[in-house]
């Protein structure tokens, strides 16, 4: 087996200050990929892309077939075999792969190898980010501004799995499974709705307005950019209890059961809400189903459910004329309306 690729080192996941929401709908991603990834709204300068590729971090090495482009896993054999002759498997980094905002629509779904067309006569196809995402995440910042065409790929690539090519004479299809994440600033432009709809959860992301909180983020940073090695070997025992969190949550999860009074709970907050379709209820179940793993409950609870009622609905209202308090003040106004104030933990 060949050995692990050496890593570069990244910022630690449980070095993050603050940023809660954001921390927890990741590890809720982590744990049960089929949320439908997780958007995170607001001011630049916030973490957002560092906790993305901390989480990466985080993760456990994944198996591929060795030489394989499309990430392919050992066990489910090669989904491009004419690709792919290499056996056996080799341990490589879960992939974090950033989509730019002025990518092509070739460079997103691949296209015609030009350099073998043109060398060797062969009709051959290159594989595009879509291909290098596959069972990592997808990164796109300010996808708030992300062309329409792309948005309507990504539309039909998260809904299949797949990723479908007819051009230039070349027809193929092969796996493309990903944690589609996305950070924007909202006052920069409003995402469609198509594409809002298909994030399992939003988060939003505030600057730190306390002085303590706003210390110690630059001080963790500073001593990060300072000497990396050791600022990671300061937390390499908390990343191992994190990672064991994660997997031990994956293990449990289809093992948790949703006892069918809260299921009639969490529809009934979303038919308070308005929420079109029931893509928020299946969010909402799977967000506690989630929780509920990662907390090592064997059952999900009313407590789970309005934890990730937040970030599981607010991205899901409709506009109300007669209402501008904002998305998030109405799920918080509706889930103390159906199951009273949080009790205190303390």
């Amino acid at each position: 087996m060949a050995q692990p690729l050496r890593r570069k080192p990244v910022f630690p996941f449980t070095a993050i200050v603050a940023q809660e929401e954001m921390i927890l709908a990741l590890l809720l991603a982590a744990v049960e990929p089929m949320l439908g990834g997780v958007l995170a709204l607001g001011d630049r300068g916030t973490g957002k892309s560092t906790a993305v590729r901390a989480l990466a971090q985080l993760l456990p090495d994944m198996a591929v077939v060795p030489g394989c482009r499309y990430n392919c896993d050992p066990a489910r054999g090669c989904a491009m075999p004419d690709d792919c002759a290499s056996q056996g498997d080799s341990m490589v980094p879960v992939p974090v792969v950033d989509l730019p905002l002025g990518a092509s629509e070739d460079r997103l779904v691949g296209a015609l190898d030009l350099e073998r067309a043109l060398t060797r006569g062969e009709k051959a196809f290159e594989p595009g980010l879509l291909a290098r995402a596959h069972r990592g995440f997808l990164y796109i910042d300010e996808v708030n501004l992300l062309e329409d065409h792309l948005v309507d790929l990504l539309l039909d690539v998260a809904a299949s799995g797949e990723n479908v090519v007819e051009r230039e004479g070349i027809s193929l299809r092969h796996p493309a499974r990903f944690v589609l994440i996305g950070s924007g600033n909202p006052e920069e432009g409003e995402l469609r709705p198509q594409l809002l709809d298909r994030f399992g959860l939003a988060v939003e992301l505030r600057t730190p307005q306390d002085l303590p909180t706003r210390v110690e983020v630059v001080k963790r940073r500073d001593a990060f950019e300072r000497d990396a090695t050791a600022f990671c070997e300061r937390y390499a025992e908390a990343e191992a209890a994190q990672r064991a969190r994660i997997l031990a949550g994956r293990a449990l999860l289809p093992h948790v059961s949703v006892p069918d009074a809260i299921l009639e709970e969490a529809s009934k907050l979303c038919m308070a809400l308005g929420t079109d379709g029931l893509r928020g209820e299946l969010t909402l179940l799977r967000a506690a189903r989630a929780l509920a793993a990662l907390e090592a409950s064997a059952e999900v609870t009313i407590s789970h459910l309005r934890r990730v009622a937040l970030p599981a609905l607010r991205h899901r209202l409709r506009r109300n004329p007669l209402d501008d308090s904002s998305s998030t003040s109405r799920v918080e106004r509706a889930v103390v309306e159906s199951w009273g104030d949080e009790p205190d933990r303390s």
